[in-house]
C-alpha cells in the first residue's frame, strides 16, 4: 500500500509538470501568434518613411553638433590669439 501511494505521488507530480509545461506552450503560441501578426500586418511604406525621417534628423544633428564645435574652437582662437 505504501508503494501504490509513493507510485500516485510520482505520477501526480508528473501530472502537475505536464499541466504547467502545457500552460507554458499555450502562453508561447499566443504570444508567438501575436508576434507574427503585427509582423504581418507592419505598413512597410510607412516604416520605411520613418526611418528615412529619423536617419535625417540623426544627420541633419550630427552636422549641427560639427558645425557648433566648429564655432567653439574658432572663438576659442580669437580669443586666445592662437
Amino acid at each position: 500500500m505504501n508503494e501504490m501511494a509513493k507510485y500516485r505521488a510520482a505520477n501526480g507530480a508528473e501530472q502537475n509538470g505536464i499541466g504547467f509545461a502545457t500552460e507554458l506552450l499555450n502562453v508561447n503560441k499566443i504570444n508567438l501568434e501575436a508576434a507574427t501578426g503585427r509582423i504581418v500586418d507592419v505598413d512597410v511604406a510607412e516604416e520605411s518613411t520613418q526611418l528615412a525621417r529619423w536617419t535625417t534628423l540623426t544627420q541633419a544633428g550630427t552636422a549641427m553638433l560639427a558645425q557648433a564645435n566648429q564655432a567653439n574652437s574658432l572663438v576659442l582662437r580669437l580669443l586666445g590669439g592662437q
